[in-house]
Formats: structure tokens, C-alpha cells, sequence
């Protein structure tokens, strides 16, 4: 965690929660091949459409920080996978990230079926994450609950 991520209260501010999934999502595309150099290449990208952020418990200055990535579903132009960040060495769950992207041809600025190779890649992944169990944390809707009174 660095120096200028660190707000008021002494902790990673929420903004750079979501920049250090940001560069987890790069290195999973970079993994894929859907990266930079894939769009350098070529002229796609992927944007993001959703992305709900938890936050489970704070992380401070120069605390060590460890990814984990579950792909829980994609089909020919969309990604829908599910982030946890953990503290780097005491092990504890910080944060959660679940996103929806999508495969885009930044020339016409539509979203495009993606190569199929990388679509080859992605069904790999698919089946090996297959039996995981969905996270806890994925598909959560934001609202308060109220208790009932009668």
C-alpha cells in the first residue's frame, strides 16, 4: 500500500481499492492474452461494465497485498470474474472485487466477439474454476435491510 493511497483516516483510501484491482484485472488480461500488448496489437481492449467493491477489513501504509481471481462466467464478448485481496502476510481478507467486461474493437467503439484463442483460453479457466464454489460475496445487491416491525 502506498504513501499517496492513504487517506485522513489512516488506511487505503476506497479509490485505490479499486485502482489495485485495476492492476489485478491487468495482469489477469495480460495472463489471457487481452492485455496492453493485445491492444497495441491489434486495436481491442476490454472495458469495464460493473464492478461492486466490499470492503472487509482496512489495509494501512506499505502493507503487502496478494490477489486471488475466480472466473465465474464469460461467453463470446463478456467476462464476469471475482476478485479477493488479501493482506500479503498476515492473510486476512481486505476487500472483494466482482466485474462484468466487455471485448471491445476500439477503431468502431462496439463491443466484439473476442479471438478465439482467447476464447480458448477463457473455456480453459472456465473448467478448471468449474467446481469452485461461487463466492459468498458475488452477486450481492446494495440497499439498507430494514428489520420488520409488526
Amino acid at each position: 500500500v502506498r504513501p499517496e493511497w492513504i487517506d485522513y483516516n489512516g488506511h487505503m483510501n476506497v479509490a485505490y481499492y479499486v485502482l489495485a484491482f485495476d492492476h489485478a484485472t491487468d495482469r489477469f488480461l495480460d495472463l489471457i492474452d487481452l492485455g496492453h500488448d493485445y491492444m497495441k496489437r491489434t486495436n481491442n481492449s476490454s472495458f469495464v461494465l460493473e464492478t461492486h467493491v466490499t470492503y472487509a477489513r482496512e489495509v494501512k501504509l506499505d502493507d503487502p497485498l496478494q490477489f486471488t481471481l475466480q472466473l465465474l462466467d464469460a461467453d463470446e464478448k463478456r467476462l464476469h470474474y471475482y476478485f479477493e485481496m488479501f493482506h500479503g502476510t498476515e492473510g486476512y481478507l481486505a476487500a472483494t472485487s466482482e466485474l462484468i467486461s466487455m471485448h471491445v474493437d476500439l477503431d468502431a467503439r462496439l463491443s466484439a466477439p473476442m479471438p478465439e484463442a482467447a476464447q480458448r483460453r477463457i473455456a480453459a479457466i472456465l473448467e478448471a474454476h468449474r467446481d469452485l464454489a461461487r463466492p459468498e460475496q458475488s452477486g450481492r445487491v446494495i440497499g439498507i435491510r430494514r428489520k420488520r416491525t409488526n
